[in-house]
């Protein structure tokens, strides 16, 4: 029998970006917040002179435990899935502040044509060009719409940026400046600059919320410069300088005396009844102990995977059926084409083990709908860019193709080419179809005997043509770059969930304008309760060719606005 402890205002599952942020508001707000989070407590002084790229890149100290929780995985109905036991293709983080820890901080707004793709593909191109088994759909909300949160998050974290020379003609025009100026620019970052303008084409510095010079945000916290150590993605920033939630959010609302955070906490269930959410059953990890929380609201904020995985185990919602194309939590999962990309060979040296995780210049004329895709044999497209992350030494070892794989000419190689290789890559947006889903695995269970969540998703043809495209982009520039030799990625295979490519996974809590094609309306309230909310790229139709982050956050920040009128008022779906 569980134990039933006294009802709060919401109770929020995660606590990373997402429900950091709801935290934050609503507490500032007056309400009352429960945090729940599986993992356990963060703080930057846990960072203190830990750049240990064994320990936290190779052996996962931030991530999900894959022995007790994971993801199977298919590429089609016809196979069966089987467990990742071993991190590849995307990293699960755990504990306080989430994925937002670890992430390197890239901070995209999402195009116009991103919220409205269906409707502006049929206006521009006819119905004709959207394959019949693609299911792209219209967010429910437009750019503009979402505009000023997108300014709050970047205010919030203090984005370093300037404005993108295409912004008239992609529509996305901003309300306020970026608030810190751009990053350093390194030599390889100018020779792309130079390189792209000389093709006519429109480069700028890459958003970023590693910060460029110290900060104080709006709610008054103050944070250093970035020291371009190279320790971002798989990393916590022990100077503070990458916005996390740790660092921004959290401390907020804990200042308001009306957050609490109870860590090593699993919910398991969203307890519902007649429609509503009543409260949610979570395990305490520590002691094994069933608690049941009541709430008046309950929103999710866990990764992906797991909010789906959560309303599929709750029976809330209905489950989606690819054959027929009914229901909605499940629905229209995406990842991210990353595969069309090129390294070049130079003759001379550049510093690249120092870097930030957002230290790059990119480029958005083959993003989005930006150019004519009438005789093109894919839709959308992705942002271009150079970044110098920092070349920390046991994962970069870039030689040329035909290289030995090992001995004395392996070795020459390595050592020539360490500090003389610059990669341009492309990040091309992932397109939903009917059979690719989330659903629940009828084999496998977690440590506590409940089904995994199971990914049924292969590449397409319009994946591969993406790739070739954007290859070729990348060798174009290279080439403009003065590389001497260039080796491009141009063939996309099908998806290996082996090597790591992107922690971008979108979908299966989508939303939209119709309860028949969507689980939550364009306030992520959900249709079949709605004191149910469902923070994160989860709400996603479909993936950009952009990071998801910063669209995380402008969701999150409406969302918010959007819980604080359902409990001032009578109830109800928003509208």
């Amino acid at each position: 029998m569980a134990k039933k402890l006294p009802k709060v205002d919401v109770v929020l599952v995660g606590v990373g970006w997402g429900g950091g942020i709801i935290a934050q508001e609503l507490t500032k707000a007056g309400l009352n917040v429960l945090g729940l989070e599986r993992g356990k407590e963060r703080k930057t002084e846990d960072y203190f002179m830990v750049h240990d790229e064994l320990r936290y890149a190779l052996r996962y100290e931030l991530m999900q435990d894959l022995s007790k929780e994971t993801v199977t995985f298919r590429s089609n109905e016809k196979v069966r899935a089987l467990p990742m036991r071993s991190y590849g293709s995307f990293l699960l983080g755990d504990g306080l502040g989430g994925a937002g820890v670890h992430w390197n901080g890239q901070t995209y707004r999402y195009l116009p044509y991103d919220f409205q793709i269906r409707s502006k593909t049929t206006e521009r191109y006819g119905a004709a060009k959207i394959p019949k088994e693609m299911t792209i759909q219209d967010w429910g909300i437009t750019y503009d719409e979402l505009e000023p949160y997108y300014d709050k998050f970047e205010k919030l974290c203090g984005i370093s940026g300037e404005p993108n020379p295409l912004e008239q003609q992609l529509g996305t025009k901003r309300s306020a400046p970026y608030p810190t100026k751009p990053m350093k620019m390194a030599p390889g970052m100018k020779m792309f600059a130079d390189a792209t303008k000389k093709m006519g084409l429109h480069p700028y510095m890459m958003p970023s919320a590693n910060l460029s010079e110290p900060y104080t945000n709006p709610d008054g916290v103050s944070r250093a410069a970035c020291q371009y150590c190279g320790y971002c993605e798989r990393f916590g920033c022990e100077y503070g300088a990458k916005a996390d939630p740790v660092v921004t959010v959290i401390p907020v609302a804990k200042k308001t005396g009306k957050f609490e955070i109870r860590t090593h906490s699993q919910v398991r269930r969203i307890l519902h009844t007649g429609g509503k959410a009543t409260g949610v059953l979570y395990t305490d990890v520590a002691t094994g102990e069933d608690i049941e929380q009541p709430a008046d609201i309950v929103v999710l904020c866990s990764y992906v995977f797991n909010n789906s995985r959560l309303l599929l185990l709750s029976k809330l919602g209905t489950p989606y059926d690819p054959a027929s194309g009914k229901g909605v939590i499940g629905k229209n999962y995406a990842y991210q084409v990353l595969k069309g990309g090129a390294t070049g060979y130079f003759d001379k040296d550049f510093n690249l083990f120092a870097g930030a995780g957002a230290l790059g210049i990119c480029l958005d004329d083959y993003n989005g709908d930006a150019f004519d895709h009438k005789d093109l044999k894919f839709l959308h497209g992705g942002n271009i860019s150079y970044s110098q992350t920092g070349r920390r030494p046991i994962q970069n070892n870039p030689v040329p193709k035909g290289t030995p794989s090992w001995g004395k000419d392996f070795k020459a190689a390595s050592i020539n080419n360490y500090n003389r290789s610059l990669s341009v890559g492309g990040q091309g947006a992932s397109l939903s179809f009917r059979h690719h889903y989330l659903d629940l695995d009828p084999t496998y269970k977690d440590t506590f005997g409940d089904p995994l969540i199971r990914i049924t998703f292969d590449f397409e043809e319009q994946d591969r043509e993406l790739a070739r495209f954007l290859g070729t982009k990348c060798e174009e520039i290279l080439k403009e770059m003065g590389a001497k030799t260039i080796d491009a990625t141009k063939e996309l295979g099908p998806y290996d969930i082996t090597p790591y490519q992107s922690t971008h996974n979108t979908g299966g809590v989508i939303m939209g304008t119709s309860p028949d094609t969507s689980a939550v309306n364009h306030w992520l309230q959900m249709w079949d309760a709605d004191n149910v909310f469902v923070i994160g790229a989860s709400a996603f139709p479909q993936n950009s060719g952009y990071n998801p982050t910063g669209t995380v956050g402008a969701l999150a920040f409406r969302t918010a606005e959007g819980i604080l009128k359902y409990h001032k008022g009578s109830g109800g779906l928003l509208t």
